[in-house]
């Protein structure tokens, strides 16, 4: 059959260079011509070997011959009867087609090392090219594929679809529906003139003919012909000792989570990344893999196969475990967690509780390095789950319902949780998220909700078994504790991995920094922080508070916890405290004097205005004020109180404190694009990304090698995303984030230093500073609140002359516009930390002509 017409010119993105062709005879003789596109490399020092999946074309790797590694080759053909290749007389099998591609990279010259690059079908594809060349294999890159199908399942829904014979050869051939439909599931949609590039192959049916051919070839059948190819390539990966990394798109409607956990289990060195948002077509839904797969062949060639973590070189001894705190206090009656208006447990009961249920956890079948996630309300159940689930060896996960059904479905199951611990709202949840994983119910529930809930047990039902089953052994401190889930404030929630080691290490850097002791007791106005009490050997209380509205603590509510508990310190958010000191003249006496029984007050999860710490003095009268900088990944790295927060005096940022003790704090300078490119460094006012090396900071990322690597670049450092410099007194400015970096023309400003002296205006109550216009060339655009309080609504609009005058007085930058609204938006976790990438959308949409509102 004919080839198709020649490549069309000027397809986007599609360097015309690229493109050859090539005559290759297979094994019985035939001779077919194949259209590939080549970089051309000489004397290459490897062969990336891109092989596409149906009914797309080779224009799919074109991204990755633009970034390709220095000293790679770069080949991406299109499959015969694919693209612009030559046309078939009849259906190509699997095996065959791995038998063409290695006819297509022996004509070619390919010796190695190759990394094999595979997406849709064009993955089992490539695998198979693998197997049969193994003394050539260096590594292995996948797409959104699959190798096999999972015992009980029947294959992707849309394929076996345009399976049908009725179906497919008015689908895939007779019509263009098939080839249009693959574009169409792309997130965001595709350009007009992308989606015209896939299709241009595919014009005619006598074009499209290899397309039908391509799905009948898949082996949904025990009896298909092309079925014990596909098995023997499935099965043989298993043998692969090469490194691999996966590249997924989470919302691919084709290749589901139970494929991605399949290839895992066959491929359990890969590396994984989830590109969250990301549909089908992974390549052009991320158009960043190309930057992640030139950088893992990088780490190839320099001997660098996994990301390097932040710990120290040398781990310290670890001789105490998550719970020997909790041990050291097992006999001990008095309170341990306290539910204000509800239960009270002792240490005793923790301990016996905590024991019984991680015996009931293994014989429920619960084992060492699973993962179990917890949606339990803060309750006397949720602490005690959490440190089962650590005697039993097991890993907690947690996600904050603030992220939504739709933010926590992503994150747990991103996280493979094995099991879940929740509350009837939580398993109905759970049901809701689709996770498979076991549902352990935290309270009994009537027979009817349970089996509707899918609840397989309760943690009555796990207590009562372990009162005589024998504990677990302890967990290795080198093993995994947590993943714990970011806030999603500057993008997709993060699930961030502790070990056993680096959790110790930070309570141990806790307790030491503000000298906690038994005598001490724990208000968490932010409810996963008093989990750590019986971790610190302290008891804790959490307030009567919604903990998906931190802002919504009163001073009452504080107050009560305080005296349920005799607490002397207290941990809240900014918003919180906000709220704490402007209900403070709702205090009876009695809630007074237990406010002022409070020795320390900690606040974290962003800036804390030294002006509320100040009137925080007359409801917490006793405590010592801290505000300890850090984040989901490390916490704390510095701390400073109000006392040196005065004297520190006004600078550019908020001033965070100096190092704590065996704490290492860099900064990586700042080009003019606003990336931070240089060499870290501690010299005094440099201005650049912090970068922090500890034994207590995170050991990874969990399945986002590309983020994990990006952050981990600097051997033993983490790379935080916050900008800021060190002063000549050795303390940490913070002065934003590094995505929230201004680029003018004249140079790069960072916004909290703009916003803190636009702040200090006695009409502005808060402010946000953001850049409009392409990187280089942005303008700086202030967004502020009114003092009056007499806006209420969202919609941004230009400030009138006398207010905008001011805030470009006190900005200390020259300043585009002045825009005012009723409210910022800020993330759900803390209320504190300011969407500046939704506030510079609205600015821009404003300046633009176009009216904004909430969304």
């Amino acid at each position: 059959m004919s080839t198709p017409t020649d490549l069309p010119a000027g397809l986007p993105g599609l360097d015309p260079a690229w493109s050859r062709r090539i005559t290759v005879a297979d094994a019985g003789g035939t001779k077919h011509e194949w259209h590939l596109l080549d970089n051309g490399v000489p004397d290459p020092v490897g062969t990336l070997l891109c092989v596409h999946g149906n009914p797309t074309w080779s224009y799919l790797w074109r991204r990755l011959l633009a970034a390709a590694p220095p000293g790679w080759r770069v080949i991406a053909p299109d499959q015969l009867g694919m693209g612009f290749s030559a046309r078939l007389p009849g259906p190509r099998p699997l095996e065959q087609r791995v038998a063409d591609l290695g006819d297509l990279t022996s004509a070619l010259g390919v010796t190695g090392p190759v990394v094999t690059v595979g997406h849709d079908w064009g993955g089992v594809i490539s695998l198979g090219w693998a197997l049969a060349h193994r003394d050539q294999l260096r590594g292995v890159v996948l797409g959104n594929t699959a190798v096999s199908m999972p015992p009980g399942d029947l294959g992707p829904a849309l394929i076996r679809l345009a399976h049908a014979p009725g179906v497919r050869s008015v689908a895939t051939v007779g019509t263009p529906l098939f080839v249009r439909a693959t574009t169409a599931l792309s997130s965001p949609r595709l350009p007009a003139d992308v989606r015209d590039a896939f299709a241009a192959p595919y014009r005619t049916a006598s074009c499209r003919r290899s397309v039908g051919d391509f799905v009948a070839d898949i082996p949904f059948s025990t009896g298909h012909p092309s079925r014990a190819a596909q098995e023997a390539i499935a099965e043989g990966i298993r043998s692969l000792d090469v490194p691999a990394l996966l590249l997924w798109g989470p919302r691919d409607p084709v290749f589901g989570e139970r494929y991605l956990a399949d290839l895992r289990a066959r491929l359990p060195q890969a590396q994984l990344h989830r590109y969250e948002g990301a549909s089908h077509l992974l390549p052009e839904d991320a158009p960043q893999y190309a930057a992640a797969v030139a950088q893992w062949v990088g780490d190839l060639s320099t001997g660098r196969h996994t990301a390097t973590t932040a710990r120290p070189a040398e781990p310290t001894p670890q001789t105490r475990g998550l719970g020997s705190a909790l041990a050291d206090r097992a006999g001990d009656d008095s309170p341990a967690v306290v539910e204000v208006g509800g239960a009270t447990v002792s240490w005793a009961q923790l301990h016996r509780r905590v024991e019984h249920l991680a015996a009931g956890l293994g014989q429920a079948g619960v084992r060492p390095g699973q993962r179990v996630a917890l949606l339990v309300e803060p309750s006397t159940d949720l602490t005690a789950a959490v440190y089962a689930v650590w005697r039993a060896g097991a890993v907690i996960v947690v996600a904050d319902k603030g992220l939504g059904l739709r933010g926590m479905r992503r994150a747990l199951r991103s996280a493979r949780v094995d099991a879940v611990i929740g509350g009837a709202p939580g398993l109905a949840a759970a049901r809701a998220m689709g996770l498979t994983a076991t549902r352990i119910a935290a309270t009994p529930l009537p027979a009817a909700a349970a089996r509707a809930l899918s609840v397989a047990t309760t943690l009555e039902e796990l207590e009562r078994a372990g009162s005589t089953a024998p504990l677990p052994p302890e967990a290795d401190p080198d093993t995994d504790c947590a993943v714990l889930f970011t806030s999603g404030a500057t993008g997709p929630a993060k699930g961030v991995v502790y070990t056993r080691r680096q959790a110790m290490a930070q309570l141990d850097l806790v307790g030491a920094t503000y000298g906690l002791s038994p005598d001490d007791r724990l208000v968490a106005g932010f409810a996963p922080f008093a989990l750590f009490g019986p971790a610190l050997g302290i008891g804790s209380a959490v307030p009567d508070v919604d903990v998906t509205r931190p802002g919504s603590l009163t001073a009452a509510a504080l107050a009560d916890a305080a005296a349920a508990v005799d607490g002397t310190v207290v941990f809240a958010s900014p918003a919180a405290l906000s709220r704490v000191a402007a209900t403070a003249g709702e205090l009876s006496d009695a809630q007074r004097a237990a406010l002022g029984r409070v020795r320390l007050l900690m606040s974290a999860g962003a800036p804390v205005p030294l002006p509320l710490l100040r009137r925080l003095r007359e409801v917490l009268p006793a405590a010592a004020a801290h505000t300890p900088y850090g984040m989901t990944e490390a916490l704390p790295v510095t701390d400073v109180s109000a006392t040196e927060i005065e004297a520190a005096g006004p600078g550019n940022g908020v001033c965070v404190g100096r190092p704590l003790p065996g704490v290492d704090v860099r900064v990586s300078p700042l080009s003019p694009t606003g990336s931070a490119d240089g060499e870290l460094t501690d010299a005094p006012g440099t201005t650049g990304e912090v970068a922090v090396r500890a034994a207590h900071v995170k050991d990874r990322y969990d399945a986002l090698w590309a983020t994990e690597r990006a952050s981990s670049r600097d051997p033993g450092f983490h790379r935080t995303g916050d900008v800021g410099h060190l002063d000549a007194e050795g303390r940490l400015w913070i002065e934003g984030r590094l995505p929230h970096v201004v680029t003018t023309a004249a140079g790069v400003v960072t916004p909290v230093g703009v916003e803190q002296r636009v702040q200090l205006l006695d009409d502005v109550s808060a402010a946000a500073v953001v850049g409009v216009g392409p990187v280089g060339a942005q303008v700086v655009v202030v967004v502020v609140v009114p003092a009056d309080g007499a806006r209420r609504r969202a919609r941004l609009e230009l400030a009138g002359p006398a207010l905008a005058d001011a805030v470009r007085d006190a900005a200390g930058t020259e300043v585009a516009a002045v825009l005012v609204t009723g409210r910022l938006p800020v993330d759900i976790r803390h209320q504190s930390k300011i969407d500046r990438r939704e506030v510079a959308r609205q600015a821009a949409r404003t300046l633009a002509g176009a009216r904004t509102g909430t969304r």
